[in-house]
């Protein structure tokens, strides 16, 4: 499985969900899970981000479009990854995120 950056982020709203209750159980490689809210009244691009089922907050909306138009189209070669950790820093910036783009085996390249 082939796997390139396609951007990095720090978590928005993390001070806003459950971000703190889960911060402990964090560590750099921790797989996130994307989810588009659809329903989300603030932003029609909204991504969730959860680690299992606790929502941490959100991909920031200054680059969730693009991402959010793929996931609605029904694709899944998203990879999303804790990068960085520092309980040092502002909430809204202690956890940083890579976002990674995935070929997955058995996919067709054309």
């Amino acid at each position: 499985m082939k796997r390139q950056v396609l951007t990095n982020f720090t978590i928005a709203g993390f001070s806003y969900y459950d971000g703190a209750l889960h911060f402990s159980k964090l560590e750099i490689g921790t797989p996130l899970r994307i989810v588009w809210e659809k329903d989300n009244r603030y932003d029609e691009n909204a991504l969730a981000l959860y680690y299992g089922d606790a929502k941490l907050g959100f991909v920031p909306k200054a680059v969730n479009a693009t991402i959010s138009k793929i996931i609605q189209s029904g694709y899944e070669i998203f990879e999303c990854v804790v990068n960085r950790l520092d309980p040092t820093e502002h909430p809204e910036n202690q956890v940083g995120v890579t976002l990674y783009v995935v070929e997955r085996e058995g996919e067709n390249k054309g």
